[in-house]
């Protein structure tokens, strides 16, 4: 990754922008587990190289191994990857899974509108899909589509008394870090949809 720089070393009111090597405007930023930005020079986590292209089974294993370890939006980059990368009959459904991993970035962020309308548009995308030549490669489209209806619901209070008191458990478990002006957080690892029900 290259970054043009100015007088400022390139992040600044004069510097330059980072840049990728054909030119695009990319951020060199270091990011934590939630893809938020972080100081330069302060240690993040590896970013997911861009422009990968793997099989669905190695998709959904990385990307199942990242949402497991709370890092959705490095989940995203995965799926985004196989939609750039695979057929285009399969768009929607890379797309829809990649909208419910930034979905469940921005809940756990704190942004409680824009994640559980990001969720029910990943839901919405999924239940479009046109599953792949061997099925939706055995992902439980049926059972994500629940989970984000229900955790949109949830965030925005929208399930009742239960789904608050799921909001508050949250909040306790996680502090100020990530709440919203409402008050609801979500802890990315402990809301982790299963991309393929587990083998019996």
């Amino acid at each position: 990754m290259n970054r043009t720089t100015g007088d400022d070393g390139g992040h600044g009111e004069g510097g330059g922008r980072d840049r990728d090597e054909a030119g695009r405007a990319r951020s060199a930023r270091p990011r934590d587990g939630l893809g938020r930005p972080l100081p330069y020079g302060a240690e993040g986590v590896p970013r997911q190289p861009e422009g990968v292209v793997r099989g669905p089974d190695e998709t959904l294993r990385e990307a199942q191994r990242l949402l497991d370890a709370g890092m959705p939006f490095h989940a995203h980059e995965v799926f985004e990857d196989a939609w750039k990368s695979g057929p285009e009959a399969e768009r929607d459904l890379w797309q829809g899974l990649a909208q419910l991993a930034v979905g469940l970035t921005h809940a756990a962020r704190g942004n409680t509108a824009g994640g559980a309308r990001l969720l029910r548009r990943g839901a919405d995308r999924l239940e479009g899909a046109t599953p792949g030549p061997d099925g939706a490669y055995g992902i439980d489209v049926g059972g994500l589509v629940a989970w984000a209806r229900k955790l949109a619901g949830r965030i925005e209070g929208a399930e009742g008394a239960e789904g608050a008191e799921g909001a508050e458990g949250a909040e306790g478990a996680e502090g100020a870090e990530g709440v919203d002006a409402g008050g609801r957080v979500v802890d990315a690892a402990a809301e982790a949809p299963r991309l393929c029900p587990r083998p019996a």
